[in-house]
């Protein structure tokens, strides 16, 4: 019995590692699309996302299933609840990549940010990029330490949220409110994607320690 319950658990793992690599996928491609007006790169985003909703029901009915069958308590309980958990976090930040993608889409042919801007998304995307990577060597190799330390490279996601702010903000903003209404919703596409990141990692000092650790919300 302890077998087939460690059987079903490596295979949540495995879809679990399979999402966090295709979110990462993602938000490089919705990066070059709306750094570059890749229309390609954006499609191929969208169309990744089905496969990553179709993992996320697969985890789902994984999880059901071995509750149903396996009827775990403490630590064992704690390990396929913490899954579903993680499963929802990496959903959402294909999602939020998906969005990425689809602003990039709407002003195609031209990038969908100005010049001025497009530093600040770099850095941000180069960010959320070793977070999403992170993610990925975690699960299949838990470390509460390394798993807390997303917390600290969110920050640098808000340090730059707030450098996309004041540059738009700025008086010599020359573009509109209509382009500053869009860099404003990418910045929050790109915060919230390294949100979801440190709540997995939440998640798994959770599950490495016991212990909650309060991710974001």
């Amino acid at each position: 019995m302890r077998e087939e319950f460690q059987a079903d658990l490596n295979e949540v793992t495995r879809l679990l590692v399979t999402m966090a690599e295709g979110v990462r996928t993602a938000l490089r491609n919705a990066t070059t699309a709306l750094l570059t007006a890749d229309l390609k790169a954006a499609e191929s985003v969208i169309e990744r996302d089905v496969e990553i909703d179709a993992i996320y029901s697969q985890v789902e009915t994984k999880v059901a299933d071995t509750i149903a069958r396996q009827a775990p308590v403490a630590s064992d309980l704690r390990m396929v609840i913490t899954a579903l958990h993680i499963s929802a976090d990496i959903e959402r930040m294909g999602d939020l990549a998906e969005h990425v993608a689809k602003t990039a889409i709407r002003r195609h042919p031209s990038p969908a940010v100005p010049a001025e801007l497009r530093p600040v998304f770099k850095k941000m995307a180069e960010v959320a990029d070793a977070m999403a990577g992170e993610i990925t060597k975690l699960l299949a190799h838990p470390d509460a330490e390394l798993a807390a330390a997303l917390e600290t490279a969110d920050d640098k996601i808000d340090d730059q949220e707030r450098e996309l702010f004041r540059i738009m903000l700025a008086d010599d903003w020359p573009y509109g409110a209509e382009t500053a209404i869009d860099g404003a919703l990418l910045g929050r596409f790109y915060e919230r994607y390294a949100d979801h990141a440190v709540n997995v990692g939440a998640q798994l000092v959770y599950l490495i320690t016991g212990d909650k650790v309060t991710g974001q919300s």
